[in-house]
């Protein structure tokens, strides 16, 4: 085949040219439909992390914190019962927290939390899903900690779950960390923020 009147240079513009706004008709396509693809701002607002400040929590109280639409519990321990939750490894299911899905690697084993005096636990029953209540060491005759209405779970104050209980593992750690001596943010790792 000859190539006789033929302008190879404007041929090649003329491919070039259009493979080249080919390629920006294909981008001005692909990136609303990639972005369709991320979380809409309502959704990331209900997994974003919660700041909340420790003050409001009295030795003794639990408050309950709404995180990714789950409640947290924050509890403030006094230093008997932080020693007292080693007193009991004998009658809980996994004392030492070894399903390392549960809590975040920096959390402490036995008293599940970065700081001793301050417990952060999502509050969901591992059985069934159910919001358990917070029984004080006066109130129960087990030592106090959480008790889940449904079926009768028991967990100490650092969400370990007690033998004979229907759950079969601790209550979840959230991640977390403290942005100060006493704020903590919920729901990020100390290495994200």
């Amino acid at each position: 085949m000859s190539n006789d009147g033929v302008d190879l240079e404007k041929r090649r513009f003329l491919t070039l040219a259009t493979a080249g706004v080919g390629a920006v008709g294909a981008g001005f396509i692909a990136v609303p439909f990639i972005k369709s693809w991320n979380p809409s701002e309502k959704a990331k607002a209900g997994g974003a992390p919660v700041e909340f400040n420790l003050d409001k929590v009295e030795v003794g109280q639990m408050v309950k914190v709404k995180w990714r639409g789950k409640p947290v519990f924050v509890v403030r321990r006094d230093d008997n019962t932080v020693e007292a939750l080693s007193d009991h490894d004998a009658e809980l299911k996994d004392a030492q927290s070894t399903n390392e899905a549960q809590q975040p690697s920096y959390v402490d084993k036995v008293t599940r939390s970065i700081r001793p005096d301050i417990a952060v636990i999502v509050g969901i029953c591992t059985h069934l899903g159910c919001v358990p209540q917070h029984k004080k060491e006066t109130e129960v005759s087990w030592g106090g900690g959480f008790f889940c209405p449904c079926h009768g779970s028991r967990f100490d104050l650092s969400g370990r779950v007690f033998n004979g209980s229907p759950a079969s593992k601790n209550l979840e750690i959230p991640p977390y960390h403290y942005l100060a001596d006493n704020e903590i943010i919920i729901g990020e790792d100390q290495g994200e923020a």
